[in-house]
């Protein structure tokens, strides 16, 4: 049974796991990513969550982001305000925001880029954004939403940190395993298990096959010298693993 690194955040890995499980994988989950939520908003922040009602785009840009950003919401607004256009990143954020009972619009293609063709934010003279987010990560999403005229803000409601892991403790991961695949959640992901593995990170870059969630992450794969690299459409558990199958078969 093929052995696979699974590195998605913990509480986040369950049903990809089962999942590769029920197709005959054997999953090892290690998270490489920390998520945690931020404690209170900052005086900032909270003027926004106040003034929510005079957005007219609230736009969550991953599953964390509407787990932790409407538990701030729902604290100011029990009762949510009308009018207000909501959008996701992905189907997983979007089923997640859908159980608040609300009407969310997501693009086909789960990523920024795929939001930024979405016709209906093509030109926002003067309209107001709302992006819930995590600390620090890209900000493509609000240039190019500033450079189509809207007036966009930023609501941070959660940190990316790196695993609790000691590095030794991963490169012993590796060294008990035979990893037929590994599987990367983020370039953040990547970036962090490459920096615990150290030195070792060449040599496992260079045998180790990797499946990751899109272009962007394929592109960062490659910089740190990975080879043999399966590019999922998404990072959804039915993509992920029909990318994996496919590298599989290589």
């Amino acid at each position: 049974m093929a052995k696979v690194l699974v590195t998605r955040p913990a509480g986040q890995a369950q049903a990809l796991c089962e999942r590769l499980r029920a197709a005959g994988f054997h999953p090892v989950h290690q998270p490489m990513l920390k998520i945690r939520g931020c404690a209170e908003p900052a005086a900032e922040q909270r003027q926004r969550l106040m003034e929510l009602d005079q957005y007219q785009w609230v736009i969550f840009v991953s599953g964390n982001a509407v787990k932790f950003g409407m538990n701030w919401i729902e604290q100011f607004w029990p009762q949510l305000p009308l009018g207000i256009n909501w959008y996701t990143v992905g189907s997983g954020s979007a089923e997640a925001l859908s159980a608040h009972g609300l009407a969310v619009n997501s693009p086909q293609r789960m990523d920024s880029e795929g939001l930024l063709a979405e016709p209906a934010l093509q030109s926002l003279n003067g309209e107001k954004v709302l992006i819930v987010k995590g600390e620090g990560g890209r900000n493509l999403l609000q240039q190019r939403l500033r450079e189509r005229g809207a007036k966009v803000d930023l609501l941070s409601a959660y940190q990316r940190l790196p695993p609790d892991l000691a590095a030794q403790q991963l490169k012993d991961l590796f060294e008990q395993h035979s990893f037929a695949a590994v599987l990367i959640s983020s370039g953040e992901g990547l970036t962090n298990m490459l920096s615990l593995l150290g030195e070792r990170a060449v040599a496992i870059a260079a045998d180790s096959r990797v499946v990751v969630p899109g272009q962007r992450v394929a592109e960062l794969a490659a910089e740190s010298g990975f080879r043999r690299i399966a590019v999922s459409e998404n990072a959804t558990d039915e993509a992920m693993l029909r990318a994996l199958q496919g590298a599989m078969r290589e």
